[in-house]
Parts: C-alpha cells; structure tokens; sequence
C-alpha cells in the first residue's frame, strides 16, 4: 500500500480521481493500493518566542536579540485564538501520522507543491519530531494535476533524500525571516512606537519593497518640470498630398529656447523643400513571452480595474488545483525541451474551434522551448483540459494564459517602416525635417487579442522629389515627471531587483537575473508582500497607483538598518538561498550570515536615537454587553480586539474582530453600533462603504455561518 500525501484536499481529490479512487473516509481516500491524504498547507509552524522562554512573553529590549540554539515546530496556532492549536490541523495531523505506521503502508509519497514551502510542508509532516517513519519516503514531482501527468508522475518517483537541497533552501527562508521578523519588529516596535496593541512591522522583503516606492514618490516630489520647444512643419507634394514633419538637428529634436525655433520658423516660410532621402524597413514583432507569476500578475492588474496581484494567485491557483492551467508560481517565461509533444498536443486541443486556426503552426523555436531560461518551473499554460464552466474572475486570468499561450505559434507580425528626409532649401539651416510611417503588413499574433496597431500613412513619394512648405508651428511642451509604481511595475522591479529588463530583448542576457535567483522574494511571496504593505499601513492606492503612507516614509527616513531598504543586499540573500536550493550554497553559513545580521541590527536600533514614527491609540475594552450570542445564547461584549461571545472557552466561534478583513476592503470597520443592530436585527444598514474603484455606496450587512464550517462570514445585500 503507497501513502500518499497532497499539499490541500482539492489536490488529493485530482490524485484519487486519477487513480480512480471512490472510497472517501475520514481525512484520506483508500482504494487500488493507493491512501491518499492530505495537509491543509502548513499544519506546523514555528514556536512563537514565548514557547522558548516565559519571559518573551512581554516585549523587553534586554530581552534581544533572540535567537533559539534549536529551532522546534508545534502544531499551527488557531485563526481565532493564537494562543490554542488550530482543531483541524491537529485532526488532520493525528490521522496523517496514524495512516504512516499502518502495517501495510510499504512507501510513503509526498505529493506536496514542488518548491520550497511545498517540500517544507510535506517534510515538516512526515519526519515531525525528527522521527524517520519506517517506511521509504519518495518525491512526486508534478507540473500540473491532469490525469495523464498524475499517472506518469507516480511511474517516475524519485527519493525524498534527493530534495534536500530543496528542504534546506524552505528552512533557512523559514528561520530566516522568523528571526529578521521577530527580532527586528520587537526592538523597533519598543523604540520607534508609542501606544501598545500594534506593531511596526519589519522584514527582509517587506522593507526593501517599501523603498522601491518610496523612492520613486521622491523623485517625483522633487522633479522639476522644464520647458522645451518643437518646430513642426505641414509640406505638399505636387500630387496635393501633404504630411508632417519634426524639425531635428543631429538626434536632437527638443529644444530649450523658442527664440531658437522662431528664428528658423520665420526664415522658412514660404520656401520649397526637396525630399533628400527616403527609407523603407520591413520589421518583425514577436509575441510577448509565455507568462510567468509576475508578469501574469503585472498583466492583469493592469488591464482590468480592481485586480491586485495577491487577488491574480489565488484565481491561478485555483485553475491549478482545478487541472486547467501549470504551476502557476514560476519565475520562468520559457518551457522545458522534455515536454514539446505534450505541448503540440496542448496546442492542438485548444486551436480546434478558433477561426484563425489555419495560422497556427506548431514550431519547436528557441524562444518557447529552452531548458536554459527555465528554473524549477516551466512557464504557465494551459492543460489539455478545456474547462465547462469557469468563473468571471477565473475566465479571465484562464483566457490571459491561454491567448499568451497560443500566440507563440502564430505567424510573427510584421509591419513596415518609412522614414522621409526633407530639407528646405538653401544653405543656412542646420537640421532637416522628419517624418515617420508605419503601415502592418501581417497581423499575425495580434489576431489572438485583436490587437489594434496605428498606421501612420505617409504619401507616395521618391527621393528628390520636390515638395512645398505650407504651415509651420512652433509648439511647447513641459518635461513630465516619472510615474507612480502600480502592482505591474513594482512586480517587475521586484522580479529583476532593479535590474533594467526588456522584454523584447531576445538575447542571451535574457532573463539573467531572475534564473541566478537575484531578485527581491519569490513569485510565491511578492504578492503577499505588496498586500501586508497595505494592510500594515506603509503604503497606500490611488486607483492603480500605489503612494508611500505618511506612516512608510517616517520608517525609510528613521529605521537605521539601513541594508534592509537595500536592493543589493536583499537580492544577495535570495541569491544565497537560490544557491542552497541548487546545492551550491550551505544553509548553515547563511544562517549564520543571518543570525550575525539580526544580532548587529538589534544594537544599532538599540544604540541609535528614539524617534517616534508612530502613534497607536490604545482601544481599551469596555467589557459592555452588546446583545444575545445568535450561535449559543451567551453575551457579546465589547473586547479589545473583537466584540466576542462570552461563552469562547466553552468553544463558541462567534466573534466580529475590530480589525475585520472583509470590512477594512471597503475601509470600514465594526462599530458598536452596527454590532448592536446585527445582533438585534440579524442585519444592519451601513453607509459610506468603498469600493474598489474608489466610489461609495450604502448596504446591508448580514453576518452569517457558513455551511461547511463553524465559523461566519458577512454577506451584502441592497436591497431592505
């Protein structure tokens, strides 16, 4: 009998449809030789530094910093009470550990997601506590969830001893970002904020990220708009056809003096012009690359309004699980040479019904197919599995893949290019006038989007034909500052660590930071980092754009560590942790590196000046009786963090958290008003909520149980 374990139960529910197991029990499918179980994620997580030591309890600075000589893992904590264990995720725990020492189990599979918190988790279960179950322990290594790959999968399992690397590259981004987090948060919480309740969050890619906008709200603070001027000319040719031209000496066709342009716009009127060269280009158009994570994300998020790029992974993650697209958190934009015949059958499934399938023609190029330019992970794309039904939100991210996917297989568009020389007769001016065409010649990859290209049309004419001068205008203009990062930007800076990328570039460079690892986070964690900005308060939106908060730039301008706002030395630390994970590097000399960092950074908070940068208004509890519990009966009091039911040790779920996700969407929070009114009326009527797209609206709020579990969720309605 072959254990196997999932990473989440959707994914072992695709493992058991592959295996075509029926028999559903409590915590995992048996049947065909095969028990298929599952984690719910992470059911494990680090100690908290009070687990080590009592007195962590209670934030102290002599108490950092804090380093464990041995790192130990407990049960993860509950979502409603960190200081108890999650219920399901010790059930599940107890029945996965349970199913491993069944007598008949002969090998155990970990199945989890392949890459670092994937192999963590998986490993994290199995050898919990240090102990080796007895039975051999392999790696399914899976691209995607289809039947076909699950099936060849298991065929060609490897041993989990070969993921060390692997494991070892999860745990030291583990431990590291638990010591950087814990320690740097604490003393900077104690020294730089006054009020207790909250802290001032700090992390290695948390701040590094800050400082990208940051800066780049700086420099547009300080830009200084500058004045230029252009000459622009209207000719006729003697067909009676006219175009435009700019008027460049050199390269140069801005000027910072009109006087300038005056003088030659009144020394030309009237005049005959002669076209003295004339220039022809035909020129290619590739398609833009296959999407990784964060181009996916930089797409979307800039083509529709109220998508984020955390909001971009979970719709990805979910066509996943669901077996219609590949792994989606990859930093690659290429596809493994290994799997060209599947994809010729991919393209093959998904071309059959379009009308320009005609175009399409599979061809094994460089540019899609290149084991080089991919790291861990293929690009995304579709499966052979064409979905039924899909989602609006899960419709357009599955249609982005797919369109990006079929494009590399249609003809290359191609469009050509005119340039016109005319000069003005005589011999005293420096420049020329300048005139540019484009006419599309095939439309090619543009048909998948139908995307509209602008032709510029220039008349029929030769070299040395005569033409006349019949307008001119001296025209200004104002230098424009550079632009707020949006989600699309700051994902592209993130992914290259600031390293300039162009994705037209088709030379060997391409992509060369991002397969040497050097970037800030992964694809699995930039999004979480831009969200917990927003959450934590550091950063704020203006439709698309994303500003420094008031709160962020006091913490760039006074946090004294000052290699954490550092690009460079952030890329460095992913680099190390890329090299663990292809077994060049070693986990113990990057934690050391780490530990040494943390224990530097601590003394210079410590010993530097104490500023205060931010201001928490303590919400004291007022214990007041707010009305009846709908789920048990006893009475909802106004709490510090939540307004809760009484009767919580006795294991009631009901509680409305004062800092509630749902509401803070729509930058509200509960009041005790609106608690009173739900309780009494089983809604209450709230005004001023906000959209997405920043407009505000009226509803009513119910706050109900959800059916597959104990717990509530609010539900919105607009009608009374």
């Amino acid at each position: 009998m072959k254990l196997i374990l999932a990473e989440k139960p959707s994914v072992a529910k695709n493992i058991a449809d592959a295996l075509k197991i029926k028999t559903k029990k409590d915590g995992y499918f048996e049947g065909n030789g095969h028990i298929i179980t599952w984690a719910f994620g992470h059911l494990v997580e680090l100690y908290d530094a009070k687990d080590y030591d009592s007195k962590m309890k209670s934030w102290k600075m002599d108490n950092f910093p804090f380093i464990p000589s041995d790192f130990k893992y407990k049960v993860k904590s509950s979502p409603l009470n960190r200081a108890k264990s999650d219920a399901g995720a010790a059930k599940q725990l107890k029945t996965i550990q349970s199913l491993m020492k069944r007598q008949d189990v002969d090998a155990i599979i970990s199945a989890c997601d392949y890459d670092r918190e994937g192999q963590l988790i998986g490993d994290s279960i199995i050898y919990r506590g240090g102990v080796k179950p007895k039975a051999e322990v392999y790696r399914l290594l899976l691209n995607e969830w289809t039947q076909n790959e699950v099936l060849h999968g298991l065929e060609t399992i490897k041993p989990n001893t070969a993921m060390k690397p692997l494991r070892d590259a999860g745990i030291s981004r583990q431990w590291a970002d638990w010591v950087i987090g814990i320690n740097l948060t604490s003393v900077a919480t104690l020294k730089y904020q006054k009020g207790k309740g909250k802290a001032l969050n700090i992390g290695r890619v948390l701040l590094p990220t800050l400082k990208i906008i940051y800066d780049r709200d700086k420099e547009i603070e300080n830009f200084k708009p500058e004045d230029y001027f252009k000459l622009k000319a209207t000719f006729q040719t003697q067909n009676n056809h006219e175009y435009e031209g700019t008027y460049m000496e050199g390269k140069e066709e801005k000027f910072k003096k009109r006087e300038t342009l005056n003088a030659i716009h009144d020394a030309i009127q009237n005049k005959q012009a002669e076209i003295i060269d004339k220039q022809v280009e035909k020129k290619k158009e590739f398609p833009p690359f296959l999407f990784n994570l964060s181009n996916l994300q930089g797409y979307i998020t800039n083509k529709f309004r109220g998508w984020t790029s955390d909001k971009v992974l979970k719709v990805a993650q979910a066509l996943y699980e669901k077996k219609y697209i590949t792994y989606p958190r990859t930093s690659s934009m290429a596809l493994e040479e290994s799997i060209v015949g599947k994809t010729a059958t991919v393209l093959k499934t998904h071309s059959e019904d379009l009308p320009y399938r005609n175009e399409i023609k599979f061809i094994k190029s460089k540019r899609v197919f290149n084991n080089a330019k991919v790291e861990s992970h293929s690009a995304i794309i579709p499966t052979y599995l064409k979905p039924k039904r899909l989602s609006a939100d899960e419709n357009i991210v599955y249609t982005a893949i797919k369109n990006r996917f079929i494009m590399q297989f249609m003809p290359i568009a191609e469009y050509e290019e005119t340039k016109l020389i005319t000069k003005i007769d005589g011999n005293d001016l420096r420049g020329v006038f300048v005139s540019k065409g484009k006419v599309q010649l095939v439309e090619g990859w543009k048909k998948v989007e139908k995307i509209q290209s602008k032709d510029t049309l220039l008349p029929l004419v030769e070299e040395k034909d005569r033409v006349r001068l019949i307008d001119s205008e001296v025209t200004s203009h104002v230098t424009k500052p550079p632009k707020h990062h949006t989600e699309q930007t700051l994902l592209r800076v993130m992914e290259t660590c600031g390293k300039s990328f162009k994705e037209e570039d088709d030379s060997e460079e391409l992509m060369g930071s991002i397969l040497t690892g050097f970037s800030i986070g992964t694809p699995a964690t930039r999004a979480e980092t831009i969200k917990k900005l927003k959450d934590v308060g550091y950063i704020t939106t203006d439709s698309k754009n994303l500003l420094c908060s008031d709160l962020g730039k006091r913490l760039v301008e006074t946090f004294p560590v000052h290699d954490l706002f550092d690009l460079e030395f952030t890329g460095r630390l992913e680099k190390a942790l890329s090299d663990i994970q292809k077994g060049k590097a070693s986990k113990k000399e990057f934690l050391n590196h780490v530990f040494h960092f943390t224990n530097n950074s601590v003394e210079t908070i410590k010993n530097g000046e104490a500023i205060i940068i931010k201001e928490v208004s303590s919400s004291r509890a007022t214990n007041e009786v707010l009305g009846i519990c709908p789920q048990c009966g006893g009475k909802i009091t106004d709490g510090y963090k939540s307004f809760g039911c009484s009767n919580w040790k006795k294991g009631c779920k009901f509680v409305i958290w004062k800092n509630d996700k749902f509401l803070a969407t729509m930058k509200k929070k509960p009041t005790k008003t609106m608690v009173k009114d739900l309780l009494k009326n089983n809604k209450t009527h709230v005004r001023g909520l906000t959209s997405k797209n920043g407009k505000k609206f009226n509803a009513y709020l119910s706050y109900e149980e959800n059916a597959e579990n104990d717990y509530y969720s609010w539900k919105m309605d607009f009608s009374k």
